[in-house]
């Protein structure tokens, strides 16, 4: 299914998200699935765009304009694509139907201006108990484990003696 040119963009997903907006890019970490987000500037605009107002021509003009290149609405289909994936728009916006659109099939279409394909960079952030973690060296309090599991708490190469403390092995 693809949308007319007239048709509205869905709206961008705004809530417990956090967005740093950089010079070329938007930084976006959602804290419901605790994953990070880079948006490249092509997808950065569209996502910005996405307010529910912007059609697909406006948005395709826009990329034109910003980008200096003629561009195909594939573009934001790709755009949408991605976005919705990430579940960077909300639910609700399901209504416009998703368009199979092949980001090789764009390089070699675009390929002089292939940088201005949009592109999602994302990483999944590890649960604040995670990031605090770590194992114990020499010295370190630690808690055993019941053998055979005697490493416990401790570093690779340490054990956790008796008293406590994380002892080299």
């Amino acid at each position: 299914m693809r949308a007319g040119l007239d048709q509205v963009l869905p709206l961008a997903r705004r809530e417990q998200l956090v967005i740093q907006e950089l010079e070329d890019e938007v930084l976006v970490y959602d804290l419901k699935r605790h994953k990070a987000h880079c948006l490249n500037e092509t997808s950065a605009l569209v996502w910005k765009h996405c307010d529910g107002k912007t059609t697909f021509l406006e948005m395709t003009r826009l990329l034109e304009k910003r980008l200096a290149i003629p561009i195909g609405d594939d573009v934001v289909w790709l755009a949408l694509n991605q976005l919705r994936r990430f579940r960077l728009l909300e639910e609700e916006g399901a209504g416009i139907g998703m368009m199979k659109v092949s980001r090789r099939d764009l390089v070699r279409k675009y390929l002089p201006a292939a940088i201005a394909l949009p592109v999602i960079l994302s990483i999944a952030a590890p649960a604040a108990a995670q990031a605090a973690s770590r194992c114990g060296m020499g010295g370190d309090p630690c808690t055993p484990l019941p053998p055979p599991f005697v490493q416990g708490t401790c570093c690779a190469g340490f054990i956790c003696g008796a008293g406590g403390t994380c002892q080299a092995s």
